[in-house]
């Protein structure tokens, strides 16, 4: 197995920065919710502060960390105090690069609403994310948050943390937070066919199968398979 290649801290000290300001920029987070971090070796990551605006951070309030607990650099503020969560999903997943946390509106509502987002309806949420399982409320920063997770780390990419916010990760930070993207626009894709069109077409058991292919060949194997039509109902035009 080829050695993990891994961010240097420069680039991991930016890449955070400019992943808060687009999740900033696109309503993921409001006022100082959310957190960030990217490893940088096998056991050691940078994280965001606590308290801070994601949009407004800078690089001298990055806290860098053993995945031990341990603080090895940091600023004035102490890290996010959803750390724990961070470092349980790259104790829980050695393939796991990047976290992101935030509260993107429409998969907090599916969260509040304790919804997960398993529908076979579109095949990009199917093949870049998978299935997105909710689990059950936790006082947030609280060690029951990590253990509400952990036994999912491995076997998917993201989750909804119950009447709180989404978690994703990758095997990259970017990865992480396309998938963060994805889960968001999958949310609101479910949200306007189940309760504003009022219909979908659920993929076909062959239609999920042809896509789990396409994921296999772009070396995504996490992420599960929803349950599909016993046969495809979209295979008409609709004039």
């Amino acid at each position: 197995m080829a050695e993990k290649i891994y961010l240097t801290d420069t680039e991991a000290k930016q890449a955070i920065l400019d992943i808060g300001k687009r999740m900033y920029i696109k309503n993921f987070v409001a006022s100082n919710d959310g957190n960030i971090s990217c490893r940088v070796a096998g056991d050691m990551i940078w994280a965001t502060p606590s308290g801070i605006s994601k949009g407004y951070m800078t690089e001298d309030m990055l806290v860098k960390m053993r995945l031990d607990g341990k603080i090895v650099c940091a600023g004035e503020l102490p890290p996010t105090s959803e750390i724990k969560m961070h470092l349980r999903v790259y104790a829980e997943n050695p393939e796991a690069a990047g976290v992101t946390h935030a509260h993107p509106p429409v998969c907090t509502s599916f969260a509040i609403a304790g919804i997960a987002l398993d529908k076979a309806i579109y095949p990009e949420a199917f093949v870049n994310l998978g299935i997105v399982p909710c689990v059950h409320y936790e006082k947030p920063g609280s060690q029951g948050v990590p253990d509400s997770i952990a036994p999912y780390c491995r076997d998917y990419n993201a989750l909804l943390l119950g009447n709180h916010g989404a978690l994703s990760w990758g095997r990259t930070l970017l990865e992480a937070f396309y998938r963060m993207e994805s889960m968001e626009h999958y949310a609101m894709i479910l949200m306007y066919t189940g309760n504003i069109i009022g219909k979908a077409n659920i993929l076909s058991k062959s239609q999920i199968g042809e896509l789990v292919e396409i994921k296999e060949n772009l070396g995504i194997t996490s992420g599960g398979i929803p349950a599909g039509a016993d046969r495809a109902t979209n295979l008409e035009d609709a004039l």
